[in-house]
């Protein structure tokens, strides 16, 4: 092989639209899943910790359908807001509950968006925790049978995806059977199988008021310092009839995502979660970088390394980013 001064690598890097042309990886709009909180009524309330995102009340839903539609993104994910919680979180599974209130909005304004829901009780439940409590200890069992009417709940409101995100054994086998029942069959399942017990979900917690009461996540989340746990999750996971799976979080977990993408191909979601988004979005506010090439290289990152989907709360200010 010929070697320099024959070969310059820098030759295709001199112009933008050189390197427009040999450029490996593109992110396109149709890639991005936009995370939404929607909450009963009044309006928009930015959330401190995660600048530049809202809790959306249910009135709302049509017009951010639309802009989904508009902007070309591959769908949205919702995320609720309860007005009342209980020790069950049976607010998740109303059919008059907010997601689903926001479900047949979003499908009355944009009928062809993409419409995913979060399956977990977390941001039901007053104790915080993602399912049924025993004592101070989580009922995975007990757990699966409301997820499941959690998940039919918001398909009969018209989701198009339901996202299970609370890490119970079993529980993509329990919604399963529990859409077919209902003949809702059709409805695809994003299981988040490898979703890690991660420091980066703060903001998260302060936006859908989701924190524990007590304790912590770390008995039913995966260890961080896990990789090939996270290959058994998605392989039980896909042979209890998910369609999709999920690695979350994104940065930290890009060996995870590549695995993945290897040992099981595609699609693979990956979720930038809110910590990863905050720290960008902090870190440009004080100066220390360029805020909007920092997230598009995050979001590159997470694609080259073998995302097919990623959820992302930047997906608006991605678009045209190349």
């Amino acid at each position: 092989m010929s070697s320099f001064p024959t070969i310059r690598m820098r030759r295709l890097r001199r112009t933008t639209g050189l390197r427009r042309l040999v450029a490996e990886t593109h992110l396109h709009p149709s890639q991005f899943i936009w995370p939404l909180f929607i909450k009963p009524g009044g309006e928009a309330t930015p959330i401190p910790l995660m600048p530049g995102v809202s809790q959306h009340p249910v009135k709302a839903a049509g017009d951010l359908a639309r802009r989904a539609a508009d902007l070309g993104f591959g769908g949205v994910l919702l995320f609720g807001l309860p007005d009342t919680k209980d020790d069950r979180g049976s607010a998740a599974w109303d059919n008059q509950g907010v997601v689903q209130a926001a479900v047949r909005e979003m499908k009355r304004a944009a009928p062809d968006v993409v419409v995913v829901t979060d399956v977990c009780l977390c941001e039901y439940t007053g104790h915080g925790h993602c399912g049924v409590l025993n004592g101070d200890t989580v009922d995975n069992d007990a757990t699966l049978e409301l997820l499941a009417k959690t998940a039919v709940s918001h398909a009969e409101a018209g989701a198009d995806i339901v996202a299970p995100s609370d890490m119970m054994d079993g529980r993509v086998a329990a919604i399963r059977h529990g859409l077919d029942d209902e003949g809702l069959g059709d409805t695809v399942i994003l299981s988040y199988a490898a979703k890690y017990a991660s420091a980066f979900y703060g903001p998260f917690r302060e936006a859908a008021g989701s924190a524990p009461q007590f304790g912590d996540r770390r008995a039913y989340q995966m260890d961080p310092r896990n990789g090939d746990e996270a290959m058994k999750e998605i392989a039980m996971d896909l042979d209890e009839g998910a369609d999709l799976i999920m690695v979350k979080p994104g940065m930290p977990c890009l060996d995870i995502i590549s695995r993945a993408k290897d040992q099981f191909g595609g699609p693979i979601v990956a979720y930038q979660v809110s910590g990863e988004y905050s720290m960008i979005k902090f870190a440009a506010e004080k100066g220390a970088l360029d805020g909007s090439r920092a997230m598009w290289e995050a979001a590159t990152a997470l694609s080259r390394a073998g995302a097919d989907i990623i959820i992302t709360y930047a997906a608006p200010e991605l678009v045209g980013q190349q």
